[in-house]
């Protein structure tokens, strides 16, 4: 059973699941000039994975705000049996974060090997477009807490970086 959030309203309890799992097979229209998969097509996988975890966890429509730190370790090769695991680290009052890890094994074996890593950061929007509030998420195993940590710690990063990047970005702004 995947680790839930609890929470407790009008003396009901709500279980929200706040991770997803994709499967699948490598396909030849995804191979690069390299002869493996294509590095756009895992990042295609990520975030459709990424997606549907945080539009499930908001329950609604999500908008991603920010993608990045993505870390290749492997390939992946063409048939080789390819899992996607997207699970939601840290919520603000609008956003979601979530880490997703990637995982590929050939059909013949057995145990999957981690090729990429990456966090991704929604909001949950209306109707409108406008940001709405998300449902809470409390870490509940030190695993957990510690991914709450790592979130927490990339924002601060991506705040740092933001400043960096100002003065080449005032044109734009």
């Amino acid at each position: 059973m995947n680790k839930c959030n609890i929470d407790l309203l009008n003396q009901h309890f709500i279980i929200m699941e706040n991770k997803i799992t994709f499967q699948f097979i490598s396909e030849p229209t995804d191979v690069n000039f390299g002869g493996k998969v294509h590095g756009g097509a895992v990042m295609k996988w990520i975030d459709q994975t990424a997606f549907a975890c945080a539009s499930s966890w908001a329950e609604g429509y999500c908008v991603t705000i920010y993608a990045g730190g993505i870390r290749f370790y492997k390939p992946i090769l063409i048939g080789n049996l390819v899992k996607v695991v997207a699970k939601v680290i840290y919520t603000g009052k609008t956003s979601i974060h979530i880490a997703v890890d990637v995982y590929s094994r050939k059909i013949s074996e057995f145990e999957f090997n981690k090729t990429t890593h990456c966090v991704i950061v929604f909001v949950s929007v209306d109707e409108a477009g406008k940001p709405k509030p998300v449902n809470s998420w409390t870490p509940m195993t030190e695993k957990d807490k510690h991914m709450e940590h790592y979130a927490k710690k990339l924002m601060q990063l991506r705040k740092d970086i933001e400043v960096e990047m100002q003065p080449f970005l005032k044109e734009y702004l």
